[in-house]
């Protein structure tokens, strides 16, 4: 017991004088709770697990087997449930962890930076069908495309980042050796038996200047058999400061934060993708409803074209049958009311896959629950002209893309990003010139070695762990040293090659910049240009679609009066359904136009009223459309 005296001593003194170990984490020193967050430090933090829960609003859209939704239901549920956007509110999360292994010196892991482009349309197999598009190419690559924006450099060089969480370390050994000897002039015996025992606690820090600092408490005690020796048992021991600064490679601030600054900047970046992928899901899902409304418009044309064909078949059947027709036009006929039938069919499976592609947009488990993937979605909204196009400059819409897209803003902070890093690399190019300095005070004491025949022991000397640490305290036998350490390479290649290779790296991230600028202002162009010639094929189609109509009404009159044949009738009326068509397509065009100028220029959330704090936070504050009729 008395040998764990001097070291329990210890360790009450180096608790005294070392500071507060996680200062860094703001830990409050009063609190009860001081050790389970102390504990915590060296447990595994908790991550909760995903939520595949829907939200209410989808139950309170679903009455009698149907889903009523509106335009601005499917953006509050893409917003709530959809699981790209989920995916996406981890990129914040994941750059808060890599800041938090910054601020200790550790490397930097990346963030994720990728954007999955949403759920596409199904592709109609309609002749002149209802997805035609001004699109832009956006949102029809499928779900498993996906496109980067940039990230955190990974694969780090230069100046190595100092390892700023601070540490404790203890060690203790207690060892026996018995050694023959083959003078024992010197030692007084044949054989020395040493027992010993060696304890050691310390304290060590780096800091952003780059200065590591150790401070140790060293303490030691031997008995043996030596008759001469003047202590026996005696104890010695030593408190020492040690510190390191560079002072050309590895100095300043600037150079041992880059890690620390890049990680906030990346947490801006993350901030961004996820707007971004906000953006693309929500594009991409007013692109699904509007399209799902038009395969339903589809529909209406397809039964109309059908009862026109059936009504001309009745007719037809009548007349042969007084005898006024050839047979041979009901088998016609017949034949235009299959091929009406199999447009019709086409049309109705095209809604129910949009549907499904909705409903596994909107929700958490897909088409999983059975009251989902059986319910019908009834579109709410309808397809519109807008009375008035707004006419602004080319230049304006440029400079509003330029000031609101999300991935332009990316792309300026990781040319930052990139800047940050060089700076260790120009670090890296200096000599390597350390200045180091060590203080360290000694102690020892004992008692008068029995073993001797007349003791000679220094009073000074005599007493226990006490007389050594009053020593130590008292500076009786004090060491220092200061000096300094250069290290001067002659080629320096590698850091030369490293700080190149970056320069050239950021020559490319600036001329990617000027390349997304030139493409940002050509596709609000393309966009600008889109919108007006989905405009005038809406228009377009519009007359003629009611010519169509006026033509199948004179054909069918003149062969009322049998001015015309069956085959013209029936030629108009193909026709008619093809102008049909071709106006629904034209109308979901320009919808898709619409989207495209929106997103192009920045503006989907504020069109469409989507606040971003709510899409991290996964809840729309904006109550479910009434649904008719309630």
């Amino acid at each position: 017991m008395s040998r764990l005296k001097p070291i329990l001593a210890q360790l009450c003194i180096l608790l005294a004088i070392a500071p507060s170990v996680y200062s860094q984490d703001r830990v409050d020193l009063t609190e009860p709770l001081l050790f389970h967050k102390f504990r915590s430090n060296y447990s595994p933090r908790y991550v909760p697990p995903v939520n595949l829960v829907n939200s209410g609003r989808l139950d309170s859209l679903l009455r009698a087997g149907k889903i009523y939704l509106s335009l601005q239901d499917a953006i509050a549920l893409v917003l709530e449930n959809n699981l790209d956007i989920e995916l996406s509110r981890f990129g914040p999360e994941v750059a808060q962890v890599d800041l938090m292994r910054s601020r200790a010196g550790g490397l930097l892991r990346g963030i994720p930076t990728a954007i999955r482009q949403g759920p596409a349309s199904v592709q109609s197999q309609v002749t002149g069908g209802a997805t035609g598009g001004a699109g832009g190419g956006r949102g029809t690559g499928g779900a498993d495309d996906t496109s980067s924006a940039g990230g955190t450099i990974i694969t780090q060089t230069g100046v190595a980042i100092p390892i700023l969480d601070p540490s404790l370390f203890a060690s203790y050994n207690a060892g026996h050796r018995s050694s023959p000897q083959s003078n024992s002039v010197t030692i007084g015996t044949n054989a020395l038996v040493f027992d010993s025992h060696a304890a050691s606690f310390g304290y060590q820090q780096s800091f952003l200047t780059g200065t590591q600092v150790t401070y140790a408490f060293n303490y030691s005690g031997f008995t043996s058999n030596n008759r001469l020796s003047d202590l026996n048992p005696s104890g010695s021991g030593n408190m020492s400061l040690q510190f390191t600064q560079p002072l050309l490679r590895g100095f300043g601030l600037a150079v041992n934060n880059r890690n620390i600054r890049i990680a906030k900047n990346d947490m801006r970046v993350s901030d961004l993708v996820f707007e971004q992928q906000v953006i693309t899901t929500v594009s991409a899902v007013i692109n699904l409803y509007w399209d799902l409304v038009s395969f339903n418009e589809d529909v209406k044309v397809r039964r109309q074209a059908l009862a026109l064909s059936d009504k001309l078949y009745s007719d037809n059947k009548k007349q042969v049958e007084i005898g006024t027709l050839a047979p041979i036009e009901i088998v016609r006929a017949e034949a235009e009311i299959a091929s009406r039938q199999q447009d019709l069919t086409i049309a109705e499976t095209s809604v129910l896959q949009q549907e499904t592609i909705i409903k596994n947009a909107l929700s958490r488990t897909g088409t999983s629950s059975p009251a989902v993937a059986e319910a019908r979605i009834v579109a709410t909204d309808s397809l519109r002209l807008s009375t008035a196009e707004a006419v602004q400059p080319v230049q304006d819409l440029v400079e509003l893309a330029m000031s609101s897209r999300p991935e332009l803003k990316q792309t300026i902070v990781n040319i930052e990003n990139t800047k940050i890093g060089m700076l260790g690399n120009k670090s890296q190019l200096r000599p390597q010139l350390d200045v180091t300095g060590s203080f360290q005070n000694n102690g020892l004491a004992g008692q008068a070695n029995i073993l001797r025949a007349a003791a000679i022991a220094d009073p000074f000397f005599i007493g226990g762990f006490g007389t050594a640490l009053g020593q130590i305290f008292r500076r009786n036998y004090p060491d220092y040293s200061v000096g300094f350490s250069l290290s001067v390479p002659l080629r320096n290649r590698s850091a030369t090659a490293d700080y190149i290779r970056e320069s050239l790296q950021l020559r490319q991230s600036e001329i990617r910049q000027r390349q997304q600028l030139n493409q940002i202002r050509v596709d609000v162009q393309n966009a600008q240009i889109g919108v007006t010639q989905a405009r005038a094929r809406y228009l377009a189609a519009q007359k003629n679609r009611t010519l169509q109509e006026q033509t199948l009404d004179a054909e069918q009159k003149k062969y009322a009066l049998g001015a015309s044949t069956i085959f013209f009738v029936i030629q108009a009326q193909r026709d008619l359904a093809t102008a049909q068509a071709q106006e629904v397509s034209a109308i979901s065009a320009y919808s898709r136009a619409k989207v495209n100028m929106e997103f192009v220029t920045g503006q989907t959330l504020k069109a469409n009223n989507v606040d971003i704090g709510e899409a991290k936070r996964g809840k729309v504050s904006r109550p479910a459309t009434a649904i008719p009729g309630e």
